[in-house]
């Protein structure tokens, strides 16, 4: 939604699409959608629905794992720059449903790649995510860091996309930028996001689940410098025209402590946390920090979020929104 309505607000004519799945609560992605302009009531599987907000925006209620739909959609659009921003997220949901990791983020990012293939187009800008990272010891994690040993199926499937996007453009020449997202937060976040998890159970008097005992960190990043790193890719285009492949990390470049992080939570809502302190969970990492250096120095980008306006941000919109 955010990468959507700046492109747009930058005169791109822009078509979004989205499967409006159930691994969360979907009156919160069809909230989203009425930012672009896109009403819940008109949106049906398949058809292209034009924006009432914006005039130079569509969308589709589409899953990019039908690829006859997505060659087609291809074919007729004739796509300058392709955003992949569409997988199942969350480390925890890939154990319990490993199905639905494979058949979205391998087999639908496949076949955005097969259409990128046979409708070429400028740019494929991709999400990655910091969970390639797994629990390396070397820190801050460097794009030159070898990522071959995933601890979690979702970080698995993330791992496979930047292999899959690096043959692709070997061999079919497409131009290709994969970025790895390192905690993204901010308003419209996920409900399975720790910041929209901590402030609802704050409001509402629960306890909140501090795993690890609170011995992680985590490089959070703002969800505009999120976007904005991505328009500046997009406004910079290649600036190596040989070099067709790469990868970045997109972070703050500063790690948090959670009780840190739980701490801003608390100083922005005027409530103290109860807090439920447990074990370390499956498939998660002790630390995440993100080398920002490479997409400094290649775009002249880095995030500028700090953590206490980001959080107060969030709880701002938590506690204005209508309920969904």
């Amino acid at each position: 939604m955010h990468t959507a309505i700046a492109l747009i607000n930058k005169g791109h004519e822009v078509i979004g699409l989205d499967n409006i799945n159930d691994y969360y609560d979907v009156n919160l992605k069809y909230a989203r959608l009425a930012e672009t302009g896109i009403l819940k009531d008109e949106i049906a599987w398949g058809r292209l629905i034009k924006s009432h907000k914006y005039p130079n925006y569509i969308f589709i209620r589409q899953n990019i794992e039908d690829k006859g739909f997505m060659m087609e959609l291809f074919k007729m659009e004739k796509f300058d720059y392709v955003i992949h921003l569409a997988a199942q997220a969350g480390v925890r949901y890939s154990m319990e449903a490993p199905d639905i990791y494979i058949q979205s983020n391998v087999n639908g990012f496949h076949n955005v790649l097969e259409a990128c293939r046979h409708y070429p187009v400028e740019q494929l800008i991709y999400a990655s995510s910091s969970s390639v990272y797994g629990n390396n010891k070397k820190v801050p994690f460097s794009e030159d860091d070898n990522v071959d040993h995933p601890v979690s199926l979702y970080a698995c499937t993330k791992k496979c996309n930047e292999l899959m996007a690096a043959t692709y453009s070997h061999l079919y020449k497409i131009p290709c930028i994969g970025l790895r997202f390192f905690t993204v937060y901010g308003p419209w976040a996920r409900p399975d996001m720790a910041l929209f998890l901590f402030t609802d159970a704050i409001m509402n008097d629960r306890p909140i689940k501090v795993f690890n005992n609170g011995e992680l960190s985590r490089d959070f990043t703002y969800i505009d410098d999120i976007v904005n790193g991505i328009v500046t890719i997009v406004d910079k285009g290649r600036l190596n025209k040989e070099k067709l492949y790469d990868i970045y990390n997109i972070g703050n470049g500063k790690p948090e402590k959670l009780l840190d992080f739980i701490h801003q939570i608390e100083a922005a809502l005027g409530k103290e946390a109860k807090k439920e302190f447990l074990p370390m969970q499956d498939g998660d990492v002790d630390m995440t920090w993100a080398d920002i250096s490479k997409l400094k120095t290649d775009f002249d980008f880095q995030a500028n979020t700090i953590i206490s306006n980001g959080i107060f941000n969030f709880v701002d919109w938590y506690k204005n929104k209508t309920t969904f």
